[in-house]
């Protein structure tokens, strides 16, 4: 009876040991800032000057596709932009980077920004996410 009781014990202190340290190792997973929830800022678009232009990923600039500038996003993430007072949404591509204003993260194309706010609007808050 007594070595039946000595073994348990180890092992249920085994067990909540691994357990411990699952849940450690979990909670200091990376995670980026970004992924989950939506989040608020403001957006402009490209003015037309830069059609033609090499973007910071190589890739020519056009207003006429659905992308997108932010500061430190991976080239390739998708964000989707809900525009708060309409609630249209776009989906664009990151594909440049951007030393933005205040609180403006994006820059974005004209036809992105078409899909969402008028261009006589300027700059528009929105919220938005990261799809990937």
């Amino acid at each position: 009876m007594i070595a039946k009781t000595l073994f348990k014990i180890p092992f249920n202190s085994l067990k909540i040991f691994i357990v411990a340290v699952f849940f450690f190792i979990y909670a200091c997973g990376s995670r980026s800032p970004y992924q989950g929830g939506y989040r608020t800022t403001t957006v402009s678009f490209y003015a037309n000057k830069f059609n033609g232009k090499r973007t910071a990923s190589g890739e020519i600039f056009s207003n006429s596709k659905l992308t997108g500038a932010h500061h430190s996003l991976p080239f390739g993430s998708k964000v989707e932009m809900i525009n708060t007072a309409n609630e249209k949404s776009v989906i664009v591509e990151i594909n440049d980077r951007a030393a933005l204003k205040g609180s403006r993260e994006f820059d974005i194309s004209q036809k992105a920004f078409k899909k969402i706010a008028n261009l006589e609007d300027g700059v528009v808050k929105i919220k938005y996410r990261i799809l990937n």
